[in-house]
């Protein structure tokens, strides 16, 4: 209903240069435009993109990032989450050293990622198109390949020469960056803790990382109290990832780091600190050299 006689616009188009370089697409279209202002939206690249844009933040885990997929409409179920490591082998090199059967997180990079939209539900607002929804699913393994693809090119050779020149597994660097992720917020803090995290796996002695404790219990979104009487009762839990009950690395990433969580874990700083903490109000992190110091901030910080 926005063109009253076929002929008029048949007419102009066939009269207007530009009007022969009509791009094919979904067009959102207003009534209050007029033929030349129709014509011109086709002949500009005016069509709705048929992808849609997800950003997944710096330490999301699988289910977040398949919730927001599902919620796009881009996937069904537990897609993601039941896709193992063997899989993608062949193609990512630096999967090698995972076990077969792992999942996939720590590897799904965070980012802004454009997905292809096989039927989407449009919106038209001012004669303009946006995509709300995806109405049929994406292939799960196209998914994951964007996003592992992406990994592939954020850990340089560079990176992963000086992996090895520490005699450490990228799989290793992940699980450590993953936790880094969930417990520091900036990169030279995240560089002290991996520093003490990293002389406490040399010594095999225990991590001590709440966000361990969080991942095993599945919830990340409790308020400070919550989380205080959660972890509590989540330190007796027999996981292999209760770094409160077993010296070392937990068996595999607790989130997907970003890339400042990587460079830390690759490139720790070695302090005199032995103990932190962050302080539930400012985020800051608060580190300590003895155990009775770390005891007093603990009585300071969480009073």
């Amino acid at each position: 209903g926005f063109i009253k006689k076929d002929l008029y616009f048949l007419f102009y188009a066939l009269k207007n240069p530009k009007a022969r370089n009509l791009e094919t697409g979904k067009y959102c279209l207003s009534s209050s435009q007029n033929i030349p202002e129709i014509i011109d939206r086709m002949t500009k690249g005016g069509a709705v993109k048929e992808e849609i844009k997800i950003t997944f933040p710096e330490g999301w885990r699988i289910l977040d990032i398949e919730d927001e997929l599902n919620s796009a409409g881009l996937i069904e179920n537990d897609e993601i989450l039941e896709l193992k490591i063997d899989s993608f082998k062949e193609s990512y090199d630096f999967l090698s050293d995972v076990p077969d059967r792992e999942s996939l997180e720590g590897f799904l990079f965070p980012d802004t990622y454009f997905f292809r939209c096989p039927e989407p539900e449009i919106v038209c607002e001012d004669g303009k198109g946006k995509i709300e929804k995806c109405q049929s699913v994406v292939s799960e393994e196209e998914i994951v390949q964007k996003l592992l693809s992406n990994f592939d090119t954020k850990l340089t050779s560079d990176l992963r020469e000086e992996i090895k020149k520490q005699k450490k597994t990228i799989f290793e660097i992940i699980i450590m960056a993953s936790i880094l992720e969930k417990e520091v917020q900036t990169l030279e803090d995240k560089k002290i803790a991996s520093g003490i995290f990293w002389r406490k796996v040399k010594e095999n002695q225990r991590l001590n990382s709440c966000a361990t404790i969080a991942y095993i219990l599945k919830n990340d979104h409790w308020t400070f109290d919550e989380m205080r009487k959660e972890i509590a009762k989540g330190k007796e839990i027999d996981s292999s990832y209760n770094t409160y009950k077993y010296a070392g690395l937990p068996t595999g990433p607790i989130s997907n780091p970003g890339l400042d969580s990587i460079m830390a874990a690759i490139y720790p700083k070695f302090t005199d600190y032995n103990y932190f903490l962050t302080d539930p109000k400012a985020g800051k992190t608060i580190f300590s050299k003895t155990l009775e110091e770390h005891n007093k901030n603990k009585v300071e910080y969480f009073k």
